[in-house]
């Protein structure tokens, strides 16, 4: 990788933020090209071939030798991993060295999906995560890695922060993984160093102070907040922790370390007594730059429950009667622990433990996404959707078929085959036994399901 020219600004501050020999080390490390890492899905039985080192504080985080592609492996396709930073994975530890209590979570701004595809891991089947991004677009990737992560215990919003108000109190953890002015990815992203300055440090952090001072009214007594920048100036970082202990009754939260990771912790005093930070250097960690902070509201801190609605009522979704959730669990060979909803004749899914936060949620927040879903009913059949062949919901009144490697990438690129002994009727497509979608044989056509939006065009 070529010589990277930095901002003098940012070698100014950087230069007191390190001192000058850790200034070198720094500036050597991100002329280096970074580390390719993954998260394996530990709901899909998927273990790659490729030479992996493991990620230290990530069970399931993985250092890669070499960059493989991604778009030409149908087990990314089908949700079996995700291309995530490494630095990113240490929420992971976060929620484990913790024991944070599962529950209600939010990602506040969520779009790609990382974090929330950690989060909604960590949930399994005792949460809900509301994984919200304010821009459409990217809102619908985040829908995407929703779908293809499968846990179907996720709901994808569309909102800016000023719509969560009525939730104030509702939330067990908040994360809030912030725009920011982009200095951690200086190494992958030379963009990020043009458009860098010390105005727009200042505009980052004034943003960030509108986005929490929102968020931290969100989490309820005993909760958590977790606040992450991938930025390294304290402007946007310490001065964050600042700002919500003025606004906010919030209690510090340490979190263990083993030295051999060389994260580096840092203190903030405010009156409120000593709270902590950590930060990710290149040069250091293998990993690139990161920044990240918890903190957690008193017992006595408003909450809120979502309490019993009588007459579920909304614009465009409608809550299935006990009968008719019922008559779908047997029809479709799902146990009893769903809630089914109707929306534009198709049917989706959600954990019954938590549907009253989900109509709590779905009334004050647009919704783009939720739980699984299963398909439509025609008649006497039923039409399943993708989103039901990729998630962990199981899949038993259809019959199956494992296609090797050049049949599934023409599969994922609607490209027409010739099967030998498929079954006909509706027929899941495996690779690896990760299920990848569906195709319907009428014995003289093959009808290809998968999302044409989502085909490989490579």
């Amino acid at each position: 990788m070529s010589e990277i020219q930095l901002p003098a600004d940012f070698e100014s501050q950087m230069l007191a933020l390190l001192g000058k020999q850790d200034f070198e080390n720094f500036k050597a490390a991100i002329n280096r090209t970074p580390r390719t890492a993954i998260r394996l899905n530990p709901a899909k039985n998927f273990s790659p071939s490729w030479p992996k080192n493991p990620i230290p504080w990530s069970k399931q985080g993985f250092f890669l030798e070499e960059r493989p592609s991604f778009t030409l492996d149908p087990a990314f396709h089908a949700g079996a991993y995700y291309v995530q930073e490494a630095s990113s994975m240490f929420i992971e530890h976060i929620l484990k060295s913790l024991e944070i209590p599962k529950g209600v979570y939010l990602d506040l701004a969520a779009a790609p999906g990382g974090k929330s595809t950690l989060l909604s891991s960590y949930l399994g089947n005792e949460g809900l995560l509301v994984a919200n991004e304010v821009i459409q677009t990217r809102a619908q990737i985040l829908k995407e890695n929703a779908v293809k992560w499968g846990l179907g215990n996720i709901a994808v919003t569309n909102n800016d922060p000023d719509h969560f108000e009525p939730l104030e109190g509702f939330f067990d953890l908040v994360l809030v993984d912030a725009p920011c002015s982009g200095e951690g990815m200086f190494r992958k992203d030379p963009q990020a160093r043009e458009e860098w300055s010390l105005d727009h440090v200042t505009l980052c952090a004034s943003r960030q102070k509108r986005i929490m001072d929102k968020a931290g009214a969100l989490v309820k007594g005993s909760g958590y907040l977790i606040y992450s920048t991938c930025t390294f100036n304290e402007q946007e970082n310490e001065a964050m922790i600042r700002f919500l202990t003025e606004e906010f009754a919030f209690e510090p939260v340490r979190i263990s370390l083993d030295s051999d990771w060389k994260i580096v912790e840092t203190e903030v005093e405010t009156p409120d007594g000593k709270f902590f930070g950590y930060r990710f250097f290149p040069h250091l960690v293998e990993g690139e730059g990161f920044f990240i902070t918890v903190l957690k509201r008193p017992e006595s801190a408003s909450s809120q429950e979502p309490g019993r609605i009588k007459d579920f009522k909304h614009s465009v979704l409608k809550s299935l009667g006990e009968k008719e959730d019922k008559t779908i669990e047997a029809e479709l060979g799902l146990d009893g622990s769903g809630k089914y909803y109707s929306l534009n004749d198709s049917i989706f899914r959600i954990n019954r433990e938590f549907f009253r936060h989900f109509e709590r949620i779905s009334q004050h927040l647009s919704l783009r996404y939720f739980g699984v879903e299963l398909g439509k009913k025609q008649k006497n059949d039923w039409i399943p959707s993708h989103e039901w062949a990729l998630s962990v919901l199981p899949k038993s009144g259809f019959a199956t078929f494992k296609l090797d490697l050049d049949q599934a990438l023409d599969f994922l690129r609607k490209n027409e085959s010739i099967l030998p002994d498929l079954p006909t009727g509706w027929v899941l497509m495996t690779y690896l036994g990760l299920p990848l979608g569906w195709v319907k044989n009428l014995g003289n056509r093959l009808n290809n399901y998968y999302p044409k939006d989502w085909r490989i065009r490579m």
